[in-house]
């Protein structure tokens, strides 16, 4: 007999929010019941309570499971299950307006089952993605009754400083996640002209330096959608906007409601640094337990052993280390909601170290990149050094600063920006894929051209490396790179990337290059995200510039490279180099210069883990 057979379903409970909305909500009851006190489990989604999310898979079943199907193997388990469509979403009431509603409709619903008579007055919450936002939503309001959490692949900790827009620049998965939900909100099922207007919309014909208006946009079939990216776009600076439960866990720490909690993401994840960010404060400030678990995957895919083009190996899957994703969080609610003796997760934190592979082509095509799973008590690791490399006028990267002052420039041109090739990114089809590339040019990425040429190769990106290693190095946290900057323009956009090279192959006649984090800065906002500022032309700039979190280990005879550049398209909008108070101007080539030697030494600082320190 099937969990879903033994389970009691009660379909399309209509859940009264405070405003008067009803929110569609499905509860999986374990067998006989129904009139019973259990512990119940919450999932709130934006994509349908009677759907399959992409993630949903194991190592053993490749197949993804529905969330009814899991629903009810958990009402097998004997948690009363409640799965319910986020406002204005399938068969939920109200207008869907993305993130800004949901501490509000979370804390009604959990106020709800807590009225219920199968519930015992512990409630858990758990979802991927926008259902890991929910809950970090929910969390700052502290609601009666919230007993433990398992945040996956989300929660905003700020996503004005990541998830929505990031130094100061827009990320466009918001824009390619907005035309594929479009297309699925309750208005566009009941209207074929809007339907037909939103399918014949090629969102590759519309992004590029040029801005989007009200009614003139990929989604200006669907206002609703609209509104929000465009509000989103336009709200460049750090405004109340970006402060408000649904955005800003950061402004909500201390309210946040101080449960056992799981912090999961991935390296090439969009929300690796809001996992970090949640866990190093809330760890500080709540008995908790917090927990922090960081892969090698991209968003969700926590059963596969690879990310784009990298291979980590069997025993980079959360199934290698867990058992797997549903055996993991059966066994936190056990212990943190039944009283179970079984610990399933000991250490505070769980770390997959990238790196170590043979550096062959796999069967698959893919690069043997390897790694290994580790554990530490804190984050940053007590074992972590930040480490200065200064950059050289011969592109070297150097612990020693170089002689002298000299300068390094580089084209920023809004016509041809510098393609994506991978990062950590979701929902970006049809004009990104997240992951690690060879960073190199190719006829699957959006934006590259022939020759098919090493970005490192291109006229607007510098390039700094180190010599061959003598020895492996990790690096594990976040970089920091200071910069002396200058520029021809107004304004202009500082990106930078930290790959690894390999040395040249047989399976690799040009080596690889493979990236394993970025960071970027939007130059009007060098003081300040609240008040930004034009720069002056020809002026010296000193910023800071901070990567995404990492763990890499940069094997003997690999080399640690710098990437440095004016754009990363289209993960990132174009930044034209005008001056964005004054409409209507046209965009132009920026001369953009990196300085270093002398009293603007250039350098960045690495997370080095150092072997043998306490």
């Amino acid at each position: 007999m099937t969990a879903a057979m033994t389970a009691q379903v009660i379909a399309n409970v209509m859940v009264p929010m405070r405003d008067g909305v009803h929110l569609a909500t499905d509860i999986y009851l374990p067998a006989g019941a129904k009139d019973k006190a259990v512990p119940v489990l919450l999932e709130r989604t934006p994509y349908d309570k009677s759907g399959t999310n992409h993630a949903d898979f194991s190592v053993a079943d490749p197949v993804p499971r529905s969330k009814p199907v899991i629903a009810a193997d958990f009402a097998a388990h004997g948690y009363a299950f409640v799965l319910q469509d986020c406002r204005g979403r399938y068969g939920s009431q109200g207008v869907f307006r993305k993130y800004m509603s949901e501490a509000e409709d979370g804390a009604d619903t959990i106020a709800w089952i807590m009225q219920q008579p199968w519930c015992n007055g512990r409630i858990g919450t758990l979802g991927l993605s926008y259902g890991a936002h929910v809950q970090a939503a929910l969390a700052t309001l502290d609601p009666p009754g919230l007993a433990a959490m398992f945040l996956d692949s989300g929660g905003f900790s700020s996503a004005y400083h990541s998830g929505i827009r990031q130094g100061g620049a827009y990320e466009l998965k918001q824009l390619t996640w907005a035309l594929k939900h479009a297309l699925l909100a309750p208005e566009t099922l009941a209207d074929p002209a809007r339907r037909a207007a939103l399918e014949a919309s090629d969102i590759r014909e519309w992004i590029g330096v040029e801005k989007w208006r009200p009614g003139h946009s990929p989604i200006a079939a669907a206002p609703e959608y609209e509104d929000f990216v465009l509000e989103q776009w336009d709200e460049d600076r750090f405004t109340d906007f970006w402060k408000q439960r649904g955005l800003y866990a950061r402004g909500w720490y201390e309210d946040f409601a101080d449960v056992p909690m799981v912090h999961m993401s991935s390296w090439y994840d969009p929300y690796a640094l809001t996992a970090v960010e949640n866990f190093v404060a809330l760890s500080k400030l709540k008995r908790g337990p917090v927990k922090l678990i960081l892969g090698p995957w991209t968003h969700g895919k926590r059963s596969l052993t690879y990310s784009g083009d990298a291979d980590f190996g069997p025993q980079s899957t959360l199934d290698h280390l867990f058992g797997d994703y549903g055996a993991l969080r059966k066994a936190w609610f056990d212990r943190h909601m039944k009283a179970s003796a079984i610990d399933p997760l000991p250490e505070p934190v769980y770390f997959f170290i990238m790196g170590g592979g043979t550096g062959r082509r796999l069967p698959s095509g893919r690069l043997d990149h390897g790694g290994r799973w580790s554990t530490a008590a804190s984050w940053p690791l007590p074992t972590m050094r930040l480490t200065p490399f200064y950059l050289h006028p011969d592109a070297a990267l150097r612990e020693a600063a170089p002689a002298g002052s000299h300068t390094s420039s580089f084209i920023h041109d809004p016509y041809h920006p510098v393609p994506t090739i991978g990062g950590a990114i979701a929902s970006g089809a049809p004009v990104m894929e997240a992951g690690g590339f060879d960073q190199r040019e190719g006829p699957d990425f959006f934006g590259a051209r022939e020759p098919w040429s090493p970005l490192a190769d291109r006229t607007d990106v510098l390039v700094f490396e180190t010599d061959p290693l003598g020895s492996d190095v990790e690096l594990t946290g976040q970089a920091v790179a200071e910069l002396f900057v200058s520029s021809t323009a107004l304004d202009t956009d500082v990106m930078i990337k930290i790959v690894d090279v390999y040395p040249v192959s047989a399976d690799y006649p040009e080596g690889y290059a493979l990236n394993i984090a970025h960071g970027l800065l939007r130059m009007r906002f060098r003081d300040s995200f609240e008040v930004p500022e034009v720069m002056e032309p020809g002026k010296v700039y000193r910023v800071l510039i901070a990567s995404f979190p990492m763990s890499n280990c940069f094997a003997v005879g690999h080399r640690i490279r710098i990437e440095i550049a004016g754009s990363n398209f289209p993960h990132f909008d174009i930044n034209p180099g005008t001056d964005w108070r004054v409409e209507g101007l046209a965009p132009i080539v920026a001369v953009n210069s990196v300085h270093v030697g002398g009293d603007c030494a250039s350098r960045i600082l690495l997370p080095v883990v150092v072997a043998g320190t306490d």
